[in-house]
């Protein structure tokens, strides 16, 4: 892998990864970019204890532009997008339109390929390492910066689940604090040590999925991917390295090694649950990272969740009284015939 650090012509960084390490990367954004202006503030919940980002900037953000408006496709035919470069294998970038910036943390772009048609599934092998690496890389340096409390790589893949540019792309938030949801996981580590006599809860979560194995959908030499016992999506999929690790930097070379092929042969299932002719799964990707400071940070485990918000064909799962009004959700798909039909739809 070679990284290519550079500006855009607002000041805001970009960084290339590429898979050869004699591409040079020299073009220059010519783009007439105003400064990059944020109002970004965080703001704490009394009753709840969590936190909001309030920013107002993000209104103005790029909303479905047509495929050759794409700001995240090459700049090509005297076109600047927001990289400059005619070709590239991932690019990162300081988000125009952050969420969090300064004080209050940083928001990244990450762009998987070229091309604009294309879909994370869609990657080789090779290409979707190079995405790993690239995860891996900006964790490291997102953890340097001051005030950064936990580093969130995600993917936010459809028009359903709110996406505004359908470029296959993800993001990267470095947050100044631990998330609401990485707090409750803590504080249910913590408890079930406490239980058990100092057993991690992770762990056994883990081995008693693979022990039941009605939920397991992949069981490899290093991963294990299983719909959780109470999933809230109708369709969710869990997957783990099966030596604990606490974020993407200590994660073993087997592991690394291995996944690419794992995680794009769940990706591909994903788009093959509602069969053929269907459009593509909508979903969202998220790692789960030890927050950076936290007391337990060994015990966590780094996982990512896999979910889709379509239940079933031409129908979608709305967060509606139960659950954006209590947080309960309710599940109209059993996870053990999500785990079953995410066996059914295995690559051949």
């Amino acid at each position: 892998m070679k990284k290519t650090m550079t500006r855009l012509a607002d000041g805001r960084e970009l960084i290339y990864y590429d898979l050869r390490d004699d591409v040079v990367r020299d073009d220059t954004d010519r783009r007439p970019l105003a400064p990059v202006s944020t109002a970004s503030e965080i703001r704490h919940d009394r009753l709840l204890g969590d936190a909001v980002a309030i920013a107002s900037h993000r209104q103005g953000r790029t909303y479905h532009p047509p495929a050759d408006a794409c700001p995240l496709c090459p700049s090509r035919d005297g076109r600047g997008t927001e990289i400059p470069a005619a070709d590239y294998d991932v690019a990162v970038f300081e988000n125009r339109f952050p969420s969090l910036a300064g004080d209050t943390g940083r928001c990244e772009v990450v762009c998987f390929t070229p091309d604009h048609d294309a879909s994370f599934a869609a990657l080789t092998e090779e290409q979707a390492a190079l995405v790993l690496e690239a995860w891996t890389d900006r964790t490291a340096e997102l953890s340097q910066l001051p005030g950064v409390q936990q580093v969130f790589c995600f993917e936010n893949r459809g028009a359903e689940i709110g996406v505004t540019l359908g470029h296959p792309h993800g993001q990267i938030y470095a947050y100044p604090f631990t998330t609401p949801r990485t707090e409750r996981m803590l504080d249910r580590l913590a408890a079930h040590r406490t239980a058990t006599g100092g057993r991690n809860l992770f762990d056994d979560v883990l081995a008693d999925e693979r022990a039941d194995g009605r939920r397991v959908v992949l069981d490899t030499e290093h991963w294990t991917a299983f719909v959780p016992y109470a999933a809230h999506w109708p369709y969710e999929v869990h997957l783990y390295p099966k030596r604990r690790v606490p974020d993407l930097l200590a994660l073993g070379e087997d592991a690394r090694t291995e996944f690419p092929q794992v995680y794009l042969e769940v990706l591909r299932r994903f788009d093959r649950i509602f069969g053929p002719g269907e459009p593509p799964t909508p979903y969202i990707s998220a790692w789960h990272q030890a927050p950076l400071y936290a007391a337990d940070r060994g015990q966590f485990a780094l996982h990512l969740e896999l979910f889709t918000v379509r239940r079933t064909s031409g129908k979608l799962k709305f967060l509606a009284g139960s659950e954006s009004g209590m947080n309960v959700f309710i599940n109209d798909v059993p996870p053990e015939a999500a785990a079953e039909r995410l066996r059914e739809v295995a690559s051949e």
